[in-house]
């Protein structure tokens, strides 16, 4: 398992028996439906799984979205907010299932703080001591894609491109688009930093999603290792 400088302990803590696996990558990069499947496919071989997404605490996500909305959010409010969620989302959706033997596939994890709150000029020691309560995954897959790979999927899912999302809060263009290409470039500057110093797995998201899925469980494979299945557990 590996250690991430300024994070927790094992995933889970003390009597873990789960296994903790964290998709990141920009938006576009293909990391959702990959976490997707991924679930679908160790549900069919019989594993139980808990699937969890960012900034989905009840307790928060509201008001985010709510300051998001009428521009309020500044890039340290951002932070401490996010902060605020993840915790809430550690403790009520990431270790009890941890803790009762589940796989665990996070759609992004603290990375997604480290990468974005950074970006937006918050101190990076300052964001990760935030995060030091954060178990370290047992897997970090990276889907790592070129900028306008992720441009070409964001404008073909004829889905707005979000002001947060294009960085516009950070003034880098008056046209959303070249804003996005800045701001998701420097995203991804900061995503080839964690490849070496946090050990996230890059995954060449660009090739179609077959052989993506492909090296996606190749890269899981190895984690399953001893892991129990349900009907071990009913008959144990």
């Amino acid at each position: 398992m590996n250690e991430t400088p300024g994070m927790g302990g094992p995933a889970g803590g003390p009597g873990a028996r789960g296994r903790l696996l964290v998709v990141e990558g920009l938006d576009g990069s293909g990391k959702s439906t990959q976490a997707r499947l991924l679930v679908k496919w160790l549900q069919s071989r019989g594993y139980r799984v808990f699937f969890t997404e960012w900034n989905s605490s009840e307790l928060v996500s509201d008001v985010i979205r709510r300051g998001k909305k009428k521009g309020l959010l500044t890039p340290t409010t951002f932070a401490l907010l996010h902060a605020t969620d993840f915790a809430d989302r550690l403790e009520r959706q990431i270790l009890p299932p941890l803790r009762a033997g589940y796989f665990v596939v996070c759609d992004r994890y603290c990375y997604t703080a480290f990468v974005r709150d950074t970006a937006r000029g918050c101190d990076p020691d300052w964001v990760r001591n935030m995060y030091s309560f954060a178990p370290p995954p047992d897997r970090v897959l990276y889907f790592r894609v070129p900028v306008q790979v992720s441009l070409d999927r964001k404008l073909a899912s004829r889905e707005p491109i979000s002001y947060y999302e294009a960085g516009m809060d950070l003034h880098l263009s008056d046209d959303v688009v070249e804003s996005y290409q800045r701001f998701q470039s420097a995203l991804r500057r900061g995503y080839e930093k964690l490849v070496t110093s946090d050990h996230l797995i890059p995954i060449d998201a660009a090739k179609p999603v077959e052989q993506v899925l492909t090296r996606v469980r190749g890269e899981v494979k190895p984690l399953l290792a001893g892991f129990p299945k349900m009907e071990s557990l009913m008959h144990g």
